[in-house]
């Protein structure tokens, strides 16, 4: 990240790290007509800042454009009354902005108002992400090389999804839709791998990988812990008892089956 250093030496991540820099404007003379065609053949597009030059005037969107007429200039049905972000912002704050406002899209303007770029809730959403799996992955590695003794190293790279040893019997259900949809959108979190000696142990992302196997990917992104002379992992030692040599051989399972639910259905019946 570009941003600057914090007073606790951490790198706050910000607005201009995460937002889009090409943006699709509509222009404040354009028709209702012409705006809502864009809308209707965009998969992405709910509606558009409008600029004059680049400068932002407003922001439009599909709602606006409810029963107006369709020769209608697009200045006259506009929100004027904008919410915008800069590019200095923290995300973390862009983040409260749009929860806090309901709008899924802040344009970014620089100091002299013209528009650099736009930030949704998903790029918030992403920004998060990545601050949170190098924290997981430097939780494992430190507890690792605590238990066995070693100094471990870590890699960012494409595994192929076939490489991969799973070190959880089952999934489930709903928590793998949940999961499809975040590949779909471009939010899914890295797995977390474990190189131990050229096995590739799956320590983290079952249900993203599972989800991604459906969609047809054949890999994914991930951090690895690297283990350059094997070990004896535990949970090596579970994948083998439980059978498990590729990501065919996990369990789908319904949620109704899941521990913590069954325990609940207990308690309600009195048991």
């Amino acid at each position: 990240m570009n941003g600057p250093m914090e007073a606790d030496g951490y790198t706050k991540p910000r607005v201009k790290d995460y937002m889009t820099r090409d943006v699709a404007t509509v222009s404040p003379d354009d028709t209702v007509e012409e705006v809502s065609v864009r809308i209707a053949e965009s998969e992405e597009h709910s509606g558009f800042p409008v600029c004059e030059r680049r400068r932002v005037e407003g922001f439009v969107t599909a709602r606006d454009l409810l029963l107006e007429d369709d020769s209608t200039p697009i200045f006259r049905v506009m929100t004027t009354d904008l919410i915008v972000a800069h590019p200095d912002m923290k995300v973390t704050d862009a983040a409260r902005v749009i929860l806090r406002s309901g709008i899924q899209k802040l344009p970014v303007v620089d100091d002299a108002g013209n528009l650099v770029g736009i930030i949704s809730n998903a790029d918030v959403i992403r920004s998060q992400i990545e601050r949170a799996t190098p924290e997981k992955v430097g939780k494992l590695i430190r507890t690792l090389e605590n238990i066995h003794s070693i100094k471990l190293s870590e890699e960012r790279r494409d595994i192929q999804l076939e490489e991969l040893t799973p070190t959880q019997g089952r999934v489930y259900a709903d928590e793998l839709e949940g999961r499809r949809y975040e590949l779909e959108h471009g939010l899914a979190e890295p797995l977390v791998v474990i190189d131990n000696g050229g096995t590739l142990l799956l320590a983290d992302g079952h249900h993203r990988v599972l989800a991604a196997d459906r969609l047809e990917l054949e890999e994914m992104d991930a951090y690895v812990i690297v283990i350059d002379h094997p070990i004896d992992l535990g949970m090596a030692k579970t994948a083998k008892k439980e059978g498990l040599e590729s990501i065919k051989d996990i369990e789908v399972v319904d949620y109704a089956k899941h521990p913590l639910v069954e325990t609940t259905k207990r308690f309600q019946s009195g048991e």
